[in-house]
């Protein structure tokens, strides 16, 4: 099997788009962690037996899996995981974060719990847990990371009124992404994100969907999360049973940081009459 005697943690794995997840990977051999807090649709609360109940599924399968349900926005929440993940398992090969939360604050009306909130499931629980799990995965065969981003944020055409902290927990684990690609490269810890598009409880979905089945994004998460994938920082979009896969590149001819052999401009009035040409050649590929 493509995962025999891996250990998996997936953040959000109780629900969603992390059970499907969760289920895919112990199928295909995997040690399973599942991290939930049981938050409500705003990441609010917590419920210990929404992960308990999802781990037990799993063990009633005949697979093998451990829940934890704590804050991982705390870093000693999240380094008393890895310790519990290697504990339980001896090792550990893949982390899938697919913790998060939709919430709409107008701009004019933003407030710091609401941002912070935002920032503790999209930056602070990926960079403790990749700091507490990074000397199990550099001792892998196959260490993978897989963070979670959102064509919301990616994309100015599907951007929404009132996702300004969403967006930015989105897009900083692009940087995430980047940062810990590179710096992992050399150990063989691969680092992607999918920016998955499915129904599910924060779409408000409450039946089973007819399209943008949450099952439908699993084949790319887990070729991601495995051996077979051997690039890094790489945006996997996904949706309906389909798949691009995406990054930022430069500019040819670019000698950077003196030379981005584009457009000159020595004054707003230069900047103004070439605004277009520096558009046309500043796209992102």
């Amino acid at each position: 099997m493509l995962f025999k005697n891996r250990t998996a943690l997936i953040t959000g794995g109780a629900r969603g788009l992390g059970w499907t997840y969760a289920v895919a990977l112990a199928e295909a051999g995997a040690n399973i962690v599942i991290s939930d807090s049981g938050a409500d649709r705003d990441g609010v609360g917590m419920e210990s037996s929404i992960s308990d109940k999802a781990a037990a599924a799993l063990r009633e399968r005949g697979h093998r899996a451990i829940a934890h349900s704590g804050d991982l926005e705390d870093e000693s929440e999240c380094h008393a995981l890895i310790v519990r993940a290697i504990s339980e398992f001896q090792g550990l090969d893949i982390i899938i974060h697919n913790a998060g939360w939709v919430g709409y604050q107008a701009i004019d009306n933003a407030q710091a719990d609401f941002l912070e909130r935002s920032l503790a499931v999209n930056v602070w629980a990926p960079m403790w847990l990749a700091k507490y799990a990074w000397p199990h995965l550099k001792s892998s065969t196959a260490p993978r990371i897989v963070l979670t981003t959102s064509d919301r944020a990616m994309y100015a055409c599907y951007g929404q009124k009132g996702l300004a902290a969403y967006a930015a927990g989105k897009m900083a684990q692009i940087g995430l992404m980047n940062a810990l690609a590179l710096e992992g490269y050399e150990h063989g810890i691969r680092v992607n994100a999918v920016s998955p598009v499915a129904r599910t409880r924060m779409w408000g979905e409450t039946g089973t969907p007819s399209d943008l089945k949450p099952e439908w994004v699993t084949p790319g998460t887990m070729y991601l999360a495995s051996y077979l994938c051997n690039e890094s920082g790489y945006i996997l979009r996904a949706s309906n049973g389909q798949f691009s896969a995406t990054r930022f590149e430069e500019n040819p001819g670019i000698d950077y940081p003196r030379d981005l052999n584009r457009i000159y401009a020595a004054s707003v009035d230069e900047m103004a009459a070439q605004w277009e040409v520096i558009k046309e050649h500043g796209h992102v590929r």
